[in-house]
């Protein structure tokens, strides 16, 4: 963490020709289970990630933002006069788009100072480990301080998911921006998506020697798929007539068969079941650690390739090479347009997993996938 931190620094130094007035991170995050749920009014267990974004600022004396990314040959630049949803393009609008944001949640900005900004991460980008979170929340913490807002965790989180929608064009739920800002060291969080109530489960995934091993197949899956499923779970909602499929039960799903089709049906399923198996990983986790989550994840990943059609050989071959080779359990991770998956494994087991994956891959005829290990770490913070 300190070389990025340098290195941001001295990034901001070398483009603006300054020395930072702060430095600030966020990191990236995982959904363990519920990717979808919060669209349903329903719960999801994540965690934020030890791999971070980290924003140098420099305030200005007048009215213009700059800012420089690691990611991007060209310095986007805009007077705050001129900050709209669509005056910004490119990487730009993840950044540019959390500052307009923050004007429609209160903030004047007619009477902020302009700002430098330089952007350096370590999160891997398009394998559903919230790159864009990670960037969102970094940005939304410095310019919280720098701008002396003092908005609170939750309305900054409100702040980045409203940014990615309006500015960005991307719809997400509000769980996909939570983790990177209240994250804390090997500790998931339970965040109840009706209520907006979240709470911290303690893993202890370090006192067991326990990572997570993220596999991206490298398959691209189509970005339509997240789309596609919230429509159908839409027209299951008004089928039903319940307020969201939160307030079904499994028990109770069966009596209403009928009512939809049966592609829609098994959607519902896994949402249903999806929800329940959140609160029955919280409680297992409670009662009796970190690996009472493996076989929950495993099934988790059983519903979305059965009921969710959200697989694809390349994951089904990862998930049994790893579950074959000491993982605890495996599920596929995000719903949009990556194969990538997430692995509960021992420390002592993860060399071993990585040369099994390659080998099997080989065989297949696949590419080897990339593979990136992981832990539960702290949300955004100022250095």
């Amino acid at each position: 963490m300190s070389d990025i931190r340098d290195d941001t620094t001295a990034g901001f130094l070398g483009i603006f020709g300054y020395e930072p007035h702060g430095l600030w991170s966020a990191p990236g995050e995982l959904i363990l289970l519920g990717d979808d749920s919060d669209y349903a009014d329903g719960y999801v267990l994540s965690i934020a990630i030890d791999r971070r974004t980290v924003v140098a600022a420099g305030v200005r004396k007048d009215r213009k933002v700059r800012i420089a990314s690691t990611e991007a040959d060209e310095i986007a630049e805009i007077s705050l006069d001129a900050l709209e949803p669509d005056e910004v393009h490119g990487w730009a609008a993840y950044p540019l788009g959390v500052a307009w944001a923050l004007g429609q949640f209160g903030a004047d900005l007619s009477a902020v100072p302009g700002l430098d900004l330089f952007v350096d991460s370590d999160v891997p980008v398009g394998v559903g480990l919230g790159s864009s979170a990670a960037l969102e929340a970094a940005i939304a913490v410095a310019l919280n301080d720098a701008w002396q807002l003092s908005l609170d965790t939750l309305s900054l989180a409100r702040v980045s998911q409203r940014a990615e929608k309006s500015v960005v064009g991307r719809v997400t739920g509000l769980a996909d921006h939570l983790p990177s800002l209240i994250g804390e060291d090997d500790t998931a969080i339970l965040f109840d998506s009706r209520s907006l109530d979240y709470d911290p489960i303690p893993l202890h995934m370090n006192d067991h020697a326990l990572s997570l091993l993220i596999i991206d197949t490298g398959v691209e899956r189509g970005s339509d798929i997240a789309t596609e499923r919230f429509t159908q779970l839409e027209q299951a909602v008004d089928a039903l007539d319940f307020r969201s499929l939160r307030d079904i039960t499994p028990k109770a799903l069966p009596e209403h068969r009928e009512e939809l089709s049966e592609l829609v049906y098994r959607r519902v399923q896994h949402i249903v079941n999806e929800n329940q198996r959140v609160l029955d990983a919280a409680k297992a986790i409670r009662n009796d650690g970190p690996f009472a989550l493996g076989e929950i994840m495993t099934a988790s990943q059983g519903s979305l390739r059965d009921d969710y059609d959200a697989s694809g050989p390349h994951i089904d071959l990862a998930v049994e090479v790893a579950l074959s080779n000491g993982a605890l359990g495996a599920r596929i991770i995000g719903l949009g347009e990556s194969g990538t998956l997430c692995a509960l494994v021992a420390d002592d087991d993860v060399s071993l997993l990585q040369v099994a994956l390659d080998g099997a891959f080989s065989e297949h005829g696949y590419s080897a996938p990339a593979t990136y290990l992981v832990k539960p770490s702290r949300g955004a913070t100022k250095h």
